[in-house]
């Protein structure tokens, strides 16, 4: 039995892939902070749970040091749009600190762990393919994120470790339900988690879902950037 760890457990993606792993007879290590729904989750079949903040460095050190996993899916993170009229670079620091720095700390943590033939999967963002209007923070840390993890999957080659990217786009979440914009073919968190573990699966190097969204936006990614950024502020005035 392959065991998966998978952090941001307790809502969204990353609690639709706990449930659907474990259905899928994986055992599954779910990270999360908020207590109660991990303590739920616990009670799924082949389950356990760890609580810690991915943000705080120590709490994720010794956490992780106590775990091993064959699959490890880094999945926490946050989003909170840039208002220029109350423009707040504290608000960055915590967008950075949970979306890019969180998955460093679990990186820092885990890389001693990595033998060949684990996988490491790191959830990015669509986002981070066009300049979206109130998307500073929330873009920046996700491409960064996506950078990290291609120059993972680079550096961690040699050592026989998978690496592998999960950019979605919009999914019905927590995090989703506070956007008063429209957001075109949302899917839900469950189909969200079944392109990831199919992914998994797979071993696919970067994971774009739902799929025809992400050939849209990496088309429209591929334009020069007066272009797109002429689309972003069409976008923006709708």
């Amino acid at each position: 039995m392959k065991r998966i760890l998978i952090t941001g457990a307790t809502s969204g993606i990353g609690e639709a892939l706990v449930r659907l792993a474990s259905d899928n007879g994986y055992e599954v290590i779910a990270c999360g902070r908020n207590a109660e729904k991990l303590t739920r989750l616990s009670a799924l079949e082949h389950v356990i749970v760890e609580q810690f903040d991915v943000s705080d460095k120590q709490q994720t050190q010794l956490k992780l040091d106590s775990v091993d996993a064959d699959i490890y899916v880094l999945n926490a993170g946050v989003c909170e749009y840039v208002q220029l009229d109350d423009f707040e670079p504290e608000m960055f620091r915590r967008v950075f600190e949970a979306n890019f720095f969180g998955v460093v700390n679990c990186i820092d943590a885990l890389l001693p762990k990595f033998v060949a033939g684990d996988q490491l999967l790191i959830v990015d963002s669509m986002a981070r393919l066009l300049p979206f209007t109130q998307s500073q923070a929330y873009g920046a840390s996700k491409a960064a994120l996506h950078y990290l993890t291609k120059t993972m999957e680079v550096d961690l080659a040699p050592r026989g470790v998978i690496v592998q990217s999960a950019s979605p786009g919009f999914v019905e979440t927590p995090l989703t339900d506070k956007n008063d914009f429209d957001m075109p073919m949302q899917i839900t968190a469950k189909e969200a988690a079944e392109s990831i573990l199919k992914g998994i699966q797979n071993q696919s190097s970067s994971l774009y879902f739902p799929k025809i969204f992400g050939f849209i936006l990496r088309f429209l990614s591929h334009l020069p950037n007066s272009m797109k950024v002429a689309l972003s502020k069409r976008m923006k005035n709708k």
